[in-house]
């Protein structure tokens, strides 16, 4: 078990651990295994470094992530001009099919909307905009419709979480045509995003429902 005291030290050492992040000034409560994160940093890819530090911390629930993104005035850009940046940065990445994507800027927030036939390129689009000067936050609303028509095999799935290091003891795998659910308990925030991440690549689905509970006690 892990007293809240512990939680908050060990989510402020990760972030502290993290180069990226050195100089950056972030505030961290704990409570029953939810974490709440504050402050102002110089760019998105250091407020999603933050999130993702906190969520490789064991004992994490849950995360409330409240880190403002803020540029230098010598740094600004306009909508008009991330937008064309972001276009750009998805036309470079050979991976993904950009004719698909569609983007919207608003006040430094990018949202990205569409269709690709693989999850990864959905996170590959995300990836390749989050160090540009002026994106302040992106929403991926990228949808996935699947090319391959194979039947999703629930053994096909088990037998990739078996061969993983999570433990899946405790995960159970449903499916419904191109649906996957997960189910139970995960031992950590960071197993229960694995076990999300290793269903997407099954060949044939749309969409992955992870309702995978973390198992974990606290006391004061």
């Amino acid at each position: 078990m892990k007293t809240n005291a512990e939680l908050q030290r060990d989510v402020q050492k990760a972030l502290q651990w993290e180069p990226l992040l050195h100089s950056a000034e972030i505030g961290v409560t704990a409570k029953d295994g939810i974490v709440s994160l504050t402050g102002v940093v110089d760019s998105y890819a250091k407020k999603m470094e933050a999130e993702n530090a906190a969520k490789r911390v064991s004992g994490l629930k849950a995360l409330v992530e409240n880190i403002e993104v803020k540029f230098p005035n010598s740094l600004y850009k306009t909508d008009a001009e991330v937008a064309k940046e972001v276009l750009n940065a998805l036309k470079a990445n050979y991976s993904i099919p950009d004719d698909n994507i569609k983007v919207k800027v608003e006040d430094g927030k990018v949202t990205l909307e569409g269709e690709l036939p693989w999850n990864y390129q959905k996170e590959e689009a995300g990836q390749a905009i989050k160090y540009l000067i002026g994106v302040k936050g992106v929403i991926n609303n990228i949808k996935i419709k699947s090319e391959v028509d194979d039947e999703i095999q629930k053994k096909d799935i088990e037998d990739a979480l078996r061969r993983s290091t999570i433990d899946d003891s405790e995960i159970k795998v449903s499916v419904s045509g191109t649906t996957v659910t997960l189910t139970g308990t995960a031992n950590s925030w960071y197993q229960k995003e694995e076990a999300g991440r290793i269903a997407w690549k099954t060949p044939g689905i749309w969409n992955v429902r992870n309702e995978l509970e973390i198992d974990y006690e606290y006391f004061l």
